[in-house]
């Protein structure tokens, strides 16, 4: 592109904040040119107010950026177009509505609007059409907002998108998912080390309702979420019914033939990986792949009756949030010609 686009970060001190301002410092298309958090922080620079813990080093032409208050006239006279939200639900379901009256486009970590019913939950692998539904919102005219799924809903239709072939009546899902799910400052040492905790607030239910609605489809779904003592990356089992006969062959084969055909610069060509490997996979591989932390592992795959179980692995913080909310953005651009 000649000119990138102007684009605010909202929250980009938090886990997921942290990812946005890591993904978009040397992005192609983009250019922070506004980044916010709490309004203590304003006026201070991004890396003197952010305890970054991400396992990589903090760019550099990041780390001068100026923290703005939450401001719209100030957004727009920075030239923002196309802001990304990684604001806890609760605050975001005040914000993000006065974005979108304001005329921004905005893609958000967040879960406050991403039950209504013209707000898509977008997958660019899974279900590119429902970005459509932007027009529902009033676009051209107004803003709009698209969001990414649940983080471990996410992980879970990339590696079902490529079996929808197979007619799937019944999914039974167990997740084991990483501290880092929980945001910045996040769980207390004291519950979590040497712990899983077999219940995490409201996941189960997103999770049954959000695979529906992404891949279209209405099976039975039958969930558990677990918080795990690990840092990033949620490790999920699954197993699933199908009205077709299927066997471990054609959910490997249907794996390997599922390849993305884009230009999108923060979508991996192959977005789901197989290893036959009995260990595979692991959260340690959470920031592997190209681009980093956006490819989907799986592997266990195994059948007992009429099942077919496998195990799978996503970056939460990375495909399960920001990169997926990144991702999306490139494929609005993209699909209507905002590309210079």
């Amino acid at each position: 592109m000649e000119k990138k686009i102007n684009v605010a970060v909202i929250g980009a001190t938090g886990a997921v904040g942290q990812v946005f301002m890591w993904m978009l410092a040397d992005h192609p298309w983009f250019n922070v040119a506004y980044a916010t958090a709490s309004a203590s922080r304003v006026g201070l620079t991004y890396s003197s107010t952010t305890h970054w813990i991400l396992p990589l080093e903090m760019p550099s032409s990041i780390k001068d950026i100026e923290m703005k208050e939450f401001n719209f006239d100030s957004m727009k006279e920075a030239g923002v177009q196309i802001v990304f939200s990684a604001l806890p639900a609760n605050i975001a379901r005040e914000a993000e509505p006065q974005l979108r009256a304001h005329g921004f486009y905005i893609f958000s970590n967040a879960a406050a609007m991403r039950y209504d019913s013209n707000v898509p939950i977008l997958i660019p692998e899974t279900n590119l059409e429902q970005l459509d539904l932007i027009r529902d919102q009033g676009y051209p005219n107004t803003g709009f907002c698209v969001t990414n799924a649940n983080c471990v809903t996410t992980g879970l239709a990339m590696a079902l998108a490529p079996l929808r072939k197979f007619k799937i009546n019944t999914i039974h899902i167990n997740s084991y998912q990483s501290v880092s799910g929980a945001g910045y400052p996040g769980l207390s040492s004291l519950d979590i080390t040497d712990n899983c905790i077999p219940f995490i607030n409201g996941e189960e239910a997103k999770i049954e309702k959000e695979i529906k609605k992404i891949l279209s489809i209405d099976p039975e779904v039958y969930a558990f979420t677990v918080r795990v003592p690990v840092m990033f990356g949620h490790l999920e089992t699954v197993w699933l019914e199908c009205d077709e006969e299927v066997n471990e062959e054609d959910v490997i084969e249907a794996w390997k033939d599922f390849k993305v055909v884009t230009d999108l610069p923060s979508t991996p060509e192959q977005p789901v990986v197989y290893s036959s490997e009995q260990t595979f996979p692991q959260p340690k591989y959470a920031f592997w792949g190209n681009p980093r932390g956006m490819v989907v592992y799986t592997g266990r795959v195994k059948k007992k009756g009429n099942k077919i179980g496998f195990a799978l692995m996503v970056n939460n913080i990375v495909k399960g949030a920001a990169g997926g909310s990144i991702q999306n953005a490139e494929a609005f651009v993209k699909e209507y010609g905002l590309l210079e």
